[in-house]
């Protein structure tokens, strides 16, 4: 009980921090320097036999015929919508609700983004937020496994089959995330749509050391199309049957990864431990809504997010008691100065508006621990038993 004590007033006077990634460094920092000092002692930097390595045993865990490594999470969505080689006037619904990056891909491989509202549970599109927003011009669509809960695969999969259209999955926040089908299996994000797109920046729940992503398929047509895309469109040098970009997964972020990835299961179910004690410590707090998961979902919680009646003065209030917090988003995509052109503005997507007025989220890193849950939610009851 005394250890207990002492505990909590060091990790009090030390605050609390959104992430620390120093935590996870200090039991993989050998493995990653072993894996690194071999990608330096072979000298060779640029895609090669580690990220082949790699490629295969993401698709493993994923059970995808492709994985395919390229420079960042959004070249992971960016390189797929190239690949449909988009007419002018061609849509791509996306939620409102989500990173920059979804819509910025859409834009830049020269789709109109059409942005839809999200599920006031989950976060995430649905076959219904879809549709209101489907015209004769959708092309694609981009469901969101937002903080880590993939969306309804299935409902979503059936609307884009009916309607001829494309699926990308956004999976940048949901890398081992799983849902139960209705055959009574399991599909991870990433391996149900036309093709998936994941990011290792370093806040994910695996990161690299600097950028890197990843893409899934199952097609062999469009992987092959991919493998192009990512070396200036084409598979030899000086041969190019499209035209590319620069997108290649790095050796050395490959190794990182790689002597990374044998953590993530463990990673992951200490995310989710973190996120049920918040859930046991926060139920009864009026003025919070806690996250909820959907019952065929297993959720990664890259992020525990949850909505806070008088969110900023209570961020204020955890920030001058040494507890970091997020918002994601601040700003729905519609509302975006670079996006007035397309013609949505305030109150067309409520949901997305008010979720971006009241989301926080709280750290839920896996070497978080007891203790330092206890401080955070001791200052949240706090702040709304006096406000």
């Amino acid at each position: 009980m005394l250890y207990r004590l002492l505990l909590s007033v060091v990790l009090a006077l030390s605050g609390v921090p959104l992430l620390d990634l120093r935590a996870q460094h200090a039991v993989v920092g050998d493995a990653v320097a072993e894996a690194v000092a071999g990608v330096v002692e072979s000298q060779s930097f640029i895609l090669g036999l580690v990220v082949e390595e790699f490629e295969a045993e993401i698709a493993s865990l994923l059970n995808v015929r492709h994985a395919i490594g390229c420079a960042s999470g959004t070249d992971a969505l960016l390189l797929p919508l190239k690949a449909l080689d988009p007419k002018p006037g061609d849509e791509v619904i996306l939620p409102a609700f989500t990173f920059f990056a979804t819509a910025g891909a859409v834009w830049n491989a020269g789709f109109r983004p059409v942005f839809c509202d999200v599920d006031p549970v989950t976060f995430n599109v649905t076959r219904e937020t879809l549709e209101v927003r489907w015209t004769k011009w959708t092309r694609a669509v981009i469901p969101v496994h937002l903080f880590g809960q993939m969306a309804p695969m299935e409902e979503i999969g059936a609307l884009a089959r009916e309607r001829g259209a494309f699926v990308l999955e956004d999976a940048a926040q949901a890398l081992g995330a799983r849902q139960r089908t209705a055959e009574g299996g399991e599909a991870a994000a990433g391996s149900v749509g036309d093709a998936g797109a994941f990011s290792f920046f370093p806040t994910k729940n695996l990161g690299g050391y600097g950028d890197g992503g990843l893409m899934t398929t199952n097609d062999d047509g469009l992987a092959d199309a991919l493998r192009k895309l990512r070396v200036h469109g084409g598979r030899q040098m000086y041969d190019h049957e499209l035209v590319g970009t620069n997108s290649r997964l790095d050796a050395l972020q490959a190794a990182v990864l790689r002597a990374k990835l044998p953590h993530l299961p463990a990673w992951t179910e200490a995310r989710r431990k973190n996120a049920c004690l918040y859930h046991g410590a926060l139920a009864e707090v009026e003025g919070i809504t806690l996250p909820e998961t959907l019952p065929v979902n297993l959720h990664v919680y890259n992020q525990y997010t949850v909505r806070a009646e008088d969110r900023d003065r209570l961020r204020t209030h955890l920030q001058d008691r040494g507890i970091g917090s997020g918002v994601y988003y601040p700003v729905p995509l519609h509302l975006q100065p670079c996006f007035a052109s397309l013609g949505q503005g305030e109150g067309d997507l409520p949901v997305s508006e008010e979720a971006s007025r009241e989301v926080l989220s709280l750290p839920v890193f896996p070497e978080l621990g007891e203790a330092r849950i206890e401080i955070v939610t001791d200052a949240v009851r706090e702040f709304y038993g006096t406000r």
